[in-house]
Formats: C-alpha cells, sequence, structure tokens
C-alpha cells in the first residue's frame, strides 16, 4: 500500500508494534527444553492483548499463530508440541498480524542460548545486512538493485541467499504489490520503490542451498542440502530520506 493520511500511518504503526513486540517477547520467552506450541500460544496472547489477528492462521489456515522455524528449516516452520527447542538451536520466529485492517510482519533468526554450533555469524550477517539495506532504499530506487545489494553483501561472508522466497509488498492484506522483493538482482523486475510505499523487506541468508522446497506437511520449508538459513524481516514506509522502520520497536 501507500500511506496517503495520517490514519493510515497511525494504523501501520498500531499493528506493526504489535507484531513487533510479540515477536521481541516470543524471543524473550523461549527457552531450551519448551516445546514450540507453548511459545506459539503465548505469542498468540500478546498479540490478542493488542487486539491483532495472527495473519498466518487468517490467510492460510496455518496450523499455528507464529511460524516456528528450527535449524534446518527455513521458513513456515509448523510450531507443534512434538518440535522441542534446545540449547544453540538456530530459531526464527515470524510474526505477521491484521489490526484494525491494517497488517504487519516481522521476522527474526536468532540462537537459543550459548552458540554451540557457530550460528552466530550466520545470523549476524543476516541481521546487519537486513538494516544495511534498509538504510539505502530511496524513493525511485529499483527493487533489483536493493535485491543485487543483499546478495552482492551474504557472498562478500561467505554466504548465498534464497532465491525463490522474498519480501514483500503489504498494509491492507498480507501480501501486496510489489509482490517480489527477492534477495539478488532480477533483470526483469523493473519495479522500483515509491515515496510512502509500505513494504516488508527480509533476508534469507543461506549457507549453501540457494531455493527452499516444501516437506510433505504441506508448510515448512527446506533447502534439501542441510543448510542453514537465517531470515530478518522489517516492515517499513519508504520516505525522501533513510524508511521509516515500522516494527522498529522489535530490535531483532
Amino acid at each position: 500500500m501507500s500511506i496517503s493520511s495520517t490514519a493510515d500511518l497511525l494504523g501501520m504503526q498500531a499493528v506493526s508494534t504489535a507484531v513487533a513486540i510479540t515477536l521481541k517477547k516470543m524471543r524473550e520467552f523461549a527457552k531450551p527444553g519448551m516445546n514450540c506450541a507453548e511459545l506459539d500460544e503465548y505469542g498468540a496472547e500478546i498479540l490478542a492483548d493488542f487486539g491483532a489477528r495472527p495473519a498466518p492462521k487468517l490467510t492460510y489456515g496455518f496450523p499455528g499463530y507464529t511460524c516456528i522455524s528450527v535449524n534446518q528449516e527455513v521458513a513456515h516452520g509448523i510450531p507443534g508440541k512434538d518440535k522441542i527447542l534446545a540449547e544453540g538451536d538456530l530459531v526464527n520466529i515470524d510474526v505477521s498480524a491484521e489490526l484494525n485492517g491494517y497488517w504487519g510482519d516481522n521476522g527474526g533468526s536468532f540462537v537459543l542460548g550459548a552458540d554451540l554450533h557457530g550460528h552466530a555469524k550466520l545470523v549476524n550477517t543476516s541481521r546487519d545486512i537486513l538494516l544495511k539495506t534498509i538504510a539505502a532504499i530511496r524513493p525511485g530506487m529499483k527493487i533489483a538493485e536493493m535485491g543485487r545489494m543483499i546478495e552482492l553483501s551474504a557472498k562478500k561472508e561467505g554466504f548465498r541467499v534464497i532465491r525463490n522466497l522474498t519480501g514483500h509488498g503489504i498494509g491492507r492484506s498480507l501480501h501486496e504489490y510489489p509482490h517480489s522483493i527477492a534477495n539478488y538482482f532480477d533483470p526483469f523486475n523493473k519495479d522500483r520503490f515509491r515515496k510512502n510505499m509500505v513494504v516488508a523487506i527480509e533476508t534469507f541468508i543461506s549457507t549453501g542451498g540457494q531455493r527452499a522446497k516444501e516437506l510433505k506437511d504441506g508448510w515448512t520449508l527446506v533447502t534439501g542440502d542441510g543448510s542453514y538459513v537465517a531470515q530478518h524481516e522489517h516492515t517499513i514506509m519508504v520516505t525522501e530520506k533513510e524508511p521509516l522502520i515500522l516494527t522498529a520497536a522489535n530490535e531483532i
């Protein structure tokens, strides 16, 4: 969407704060030995306190209120009772929701407890690339050039990007124009960022594989080669200066 009124801005700020605070508190609540269903239900309670409705269930009938992906799971991990968190796990939580007709999206990967398996560099690279990329976005910038920036930054640190998972427009629905904000240079994508445009920018930084595929459960995405992937995501509004990070309440 394009924010065209104070009401739009306030609406987007409210829902973005709801998902950001939920993600922040879920990360703080996560502990080794906890099952992901408990963590998911905790997130659902926080969203409900804001009056927000979880987007995965609302939009797709997803079997969870949030997406919780662990270790080799890339995205859309089902938060089941049989998924038990352990010290050193690479965990990704993706929180999206609707509030009063506006939609927000925020995600972040982190190492649970001690970095027993050496995932910290991957996580830090994903987060740093996201923040550096957001800071560079201006009206008129080609979306493809932003993708080039992400991919080159990942390669510089010895990583790759997932090419079939992308950021997206957001606002009055979970996914809007522009529908593909890729993490690589796509010469066929001629779209540009526009002033007041609201988008969800997200990194998918990989230790190896470049494509995600769906498991038999119909939801969970993996690379298929055992790669680990870190994802970080903010909902932003494009401005003449640095974009306004609407989900800034969570520092990811």
